[in-house]
C-alpha cells in the first residue's frame, strides 16, 4: 500500500520541463530553475479545486520541497543505478510505452470494424486439409494441392457437403457436411472468420490456412446478430448408431419429460434427475452462455430453438439434433450491447487475437518511413542463405563463420549489420516453422527488421512525446521515494531496536496509560439476573466461574464475563460512573445490565514498550523522517522567487 501511495504522490508532485519564451523563473531547487509554467502544470494537477493564495501555495511548496530533497538525495546516493531499482523503471517502462507503440488510428478501425461484425452472423461450411504450422515444405505442397483440386471439383458442381463428408480432416463433417452453423466475430480463428465476413452468400472463398491446416469456407446465409442466450436443456441420448428401439425409447423419455414440464414440475429437478448431458445436468441443465460475443457456440438446430422462445422462463417442445432428443428453457436473453460499451473489451479481444498484427504492421511501414529505412539486405544474406542448415531449428547454430559484416538496413542513418542479424538469428531460433533456409532467413530477417524498427521508436519516446517523458519521471521519482524512505525511514525505525529503545525512555511521557482499574465485568441479561449476580457476588467462596454455571444453567445468553485492566474513560459504559472497590451496583448501559467487581484502582502509569510498540514505531518513522529532512534542507536549496510564485493566474 505504501508503494501504490507514493506513486501516486509523486504523479501528482511531477514536473514537466517544457520552457516557454518569456516564461518567470519562480523556483530554483539546488540552483535548478523552474519556470512558471512548469510549477503551474504539477500545482494544478495536484489540486482539482486550486486555490491560489498565499496559504494554499505555501503549504502546496513545503509538500514539493520535501518530496525534491528526497528525491535529489536519492540520486546523490545512487539509487538510480542500483541494478533491482533499473530493472523494476525498466519493467514499468515497458508497460508505459505499450500505448504509444501502436497506431491509434488504425487500431479505432479495428475495434469498429469488429463491431460492425459483431451485428452479423454467418453460416457457413468448410472442408479441412490438416497440415502443421509448422510442416515440412513438401507437405505442405500436398496438402494445397490436395485442397486446390477439391476447389476444381466444387467449381465443376460437384456437392460440397459430400466432398467435405469424404475428404474433409474435420470429424464432425461425417455427420454435419462441413456445415459450422451461425458464427460472429472471435468466435473462428482471424484468418477463417475474415475469409468468411468477405465471401457472398453462395460463393466459395480461395483456400486459405489456419494454424489448423487449408480450408476451402462455403457462405451458405447470414443474419442479424441474435445476442448472447442463457438456457438450460434436458437431453436424452440418441445418435445415428443408435438401434431404432433406443430411439424409440428416448423419444417416449423426452415426451414423458415434457408431459411432467407442462403439469408444472420444475425444470431444474427434472433435469438434474433425467437428463443424459452429464456436464449440465447437476446444475439444473444450465448451459454456458453462447452466441454473439461469447466463444461458446451450439449447433444450429439447437440455437434456432433456443432463439425462437419468446419470453424468459419459456421452454420447448422435444426437438431432435444428432445428439438426442432436447428440451430447451430460455433463461435470459442480452441484445448486442452498444458500441460504447462494448468498446474496451472489443479492444482487449484484438490484442489477443492474430488481427492485432494487421495494425502493428501497419504502424511499423509508418515508422519505417519517418525514419528512413533502407534496405541493404539483397546481397548480405546470400550468406546466410548458404550458411544456416536444419540445425537451426534445434538451437545447434551460430555465426562464427562469418566473416563479412555488411550493412543490411538503415534506420535513420544508423545501420544494422550481419553479425547483429547472426546474433539475432541465434537468440531467436524457437518456435520457428520449419521451411526451406531461404524462407526462414526472409522470414527472420523481417522479424528482425520489425524488431529493430519498434526498439528505435522506443528511444525516441522521451522526445516525441512530453507526457511519456514527464510519466516516466513520476515512475523515476516514485520508484526513488519508496526507496530511500524505506531504507531511511520505514524499516530503520523497525529494525534500529537500540534507536527505537533509546527514543521511547526519552518520549515515554507520551505513552501513557490512564487511570485504570482491574475489575471482573459481568454482563448480564436483565435486571433479574444482575441481581442474582450482586447476591452471588456477596458470597466470598463463589467465583466468576462458578457463577457462570449457575446463570447460563440452561442456556449460554445470560451472562458473560470478563475480567481486565479497564481505562475507565475508554469504556462507554464505565465512562462518568464513580466505582468502590469490591462489588458495585449494576449499571444500565443500553439493552444491557452490569455488574462490577472491582479488585484494584492502578494510577496513571507508562506502558511498557511491548504495549505501545506500534505506536512508538509510528512515532520513530516521523521523528526519523523530520530529523532527515532538516539535515537535507541544509544540503540542498531551495529559493522562492515570491514576485513570481505568488502571481500564478496572473
Amino acid at each position: 500500500m505504501k508503494k501504490k501511495f507514493f506513486f501516486a504522490f509523486c504523479s501528482l508532485l511531477s514536473f514537466y520541463t517544457i520552457a516557454q519564451n518569456n516564461d518567470p523563473v519562480v523556483l530554483e531547487i539546488n540552483n535548478k530553475p523552474i519556470t512558471k509554467s512548469e510549477f503551474l502544470k504539477v500545482y494544478l494537477k495536484n489540486n482539482s479545486n486550486p486555490k491560489f493564495d498565499k496559504q494554499s501555495i505555501d503549504e502546496y511548496l513545503n509538500l514539493y520541497r520535501k518530496f525534491k530533497f528526497k528525491v535529489l538525495e536519492a540520486e546523490q546516493l545512487g539509487y538510480d543505478t542500483l541494478p533491482k531499482l533499473k530493472t523494476e523503471l525498466a519493467g514499468y517502462r515497458k508497460t508505459l510505452s505499450l500505448p504509444y507503440l501502436t497506431d491509434k488510428n488504425q487500431n479505432e478501425k479495428l475495434i469498429t470494424d469488429c463491431y460492425e461484425r459483431l451485428k452479423k452472423e454467418i453460416r457457413a461450411s468448410h472442408i479441412l486439409i490438416k497440415v502443421d504450422e509448422n510442416a515440412q515444405p513438401a507437405d505442405t505442397l500436398e496438402a494445397y494441392n490436395r485442397i486446390m483440386q477439391l476447389k476444381k471439383k466444387i467449381e465443376k458442381g460437384e456437392d460440397f457437403g459430400a466432398l467435405a463428408r469424404e475428404n474433409s480432416d474435420d470429424p464432425s463433417a461425417q455427420y454435419n457436411n462441413g456445415d459450422l452453423g451461425y458464427f460472429t466475430a472471435f468466435q473462428m480463428v482471424f484468418q477463417f472468420e475474415d475469409a468468411a465476413y468477405n465471401t457472398k452468400i453462395g460463393e466459395i472463398c480461395y483456400p486459405i490456412r489456419t494454424k489448423f491446416g487449408y480450408h476451402i469456407i462455403k457462405v451458405t446465409d447470414s443474419r442479424i446478430a441474435k445476442g448472447t442466450m442463457k438456457a438450460a436443456h434436458i437431453m436424452i441420448s440418441a445418435t445415428e448408431k443408435s438401434s431404432e428401439e433406443e430411439k424409440l425409447n428416448a423419444e417416449n423419455k423426452i415426451q414423458e419429460i415434457y408431459e411432467k414440464l407442462k403439469n408444472g414440475e420444475k425444470f431444474e429437478d427434472l433435469a438434474q434427475s433425467y437428463s443424459e448431458d452429464l456436464s449440465s445436468s447437476e446444475k439444473g441443465g444450465l448451459l454456458p452462455e453462447f452466441g454473439t460475443g461469447t466463444t461458446t457456440r451450439m449447433i444450429t438446430e439447437f440455437e434456432t430453438i433456443a432463439f425462437s422462445l419468446e419470453n424468459n422462463n419459456d421452454f420447448s417442445a422435444p426437438f431432435k439434433t444428432d445428439f438426442g432428443y432436447h428440451i430447451v428453457k430460455r433463461i435470459d436473453l442480452t441484445p448486442l450491447a452498444s458500441f460504447e460499451k462494448l468498446k474496451k473489451e472489443i479492444d482487449t479481444k484484438i490484442k489477443r487475437d492474430e488481427r492485432v498484427h494487421i495494425s502493428q504492421n501497419q504502424f511499423i511501414e509508418k515508422l519505417k518511413k519517418e525514419y528512413n529505412y533502407q534496405s541493404l539486405s539483397k546481397k548480405g544474406l546470400k550468406w546466410f542463405y548458404k550458411n544456416i542448415d536444419t540445425n537451426y531449428y534445434n538451437g545447434g547454430w551460430n555465426g562464427n563463420k562469418l566473416t563479412t559484416n555488411k550493412e543490411l538496413f538503415k534506420i535513420s542513418q544508423r545501420g544494422f549489420s550481419q553479425k547483429e542479424f547472426a546474433n539475432y538469428l541465434t537468440e531467436n531460433f524457437r518456435q520457428h516453422r520449419k521451411s526451406s533456409i531461404k524462407q526462414l532467413v526472409n522470414e527472420q530477417f523481417k522479424n528482425w527488421v520489425n524488431y529493430e524498427v519498434l526498439t528505435f521508436e522506443k528511444s525516441q519516446l522521451e522526445v516525441k512525446y512530453p507526457e511519456f517523458k514527464a510519466l516516466m519521471q513520476e515512475y523515476h521519482d516514485g520508484v526513488l521515494l519508496y526507496e530511500i524512505m524505506t531504507d531511511l525511514v520505514w524499516n530503520k525505525a523497525s529494525l534500529d531496536t537500540t534507536g527505537l529503545k533509546n527514543y521511547y525512555e526519552s518520549n515515554k511521557s507520551n505513552y501513557m496509560w490512564k487511570d485504570r482499574v482491574n475489575a471482573t465485568i459481568y454482563e448480564c441479561g436483565n435486571q433479574l439476573i444482575a441481581d442474582k449476580v450482586v447476591k452471588l457476588l456477596k458470597n466470598d467462596t463463589i467465583n466468576s466461574k462458578h457463577i457462570l454455571n449457575i446463570i447460563n444453567d440452561t442456556t449460554e445468553l445470560n451472562l458473560s464475563v470478563k475480567t481486565n485492566l479497564y481505562e475507565q474513560e475508554n469504556v462507554a459504559y464505565l465512562k462518568n460512573v464513580t466505582l468502590k472497590k469490591g462489588v458495585n451496583s449494576p449499571i444500565q448501559f443500553g439493552q444491557k445490565i452490569y455488574v462490577v467487581k472491582v479488585d484494584m484502582f492502578i494510577p496513571s502509569t507508562p506502558k511498557l514498550l511491548d504495549e505501545t510498540r506500534g505506536l512508538v514505531i509510528t512515532d520513530y518513522q516521523n521523528y526519523l523522517e523530520q530529523t532527515w529532512l532538516e539535515e537535507l534542507s541544509k544540503k540542498y536549496s531551495f529559493k522562492v522567487i515570491e514576485e513570481n510564485i505568488y502571481n500564478l493566474q496572473n
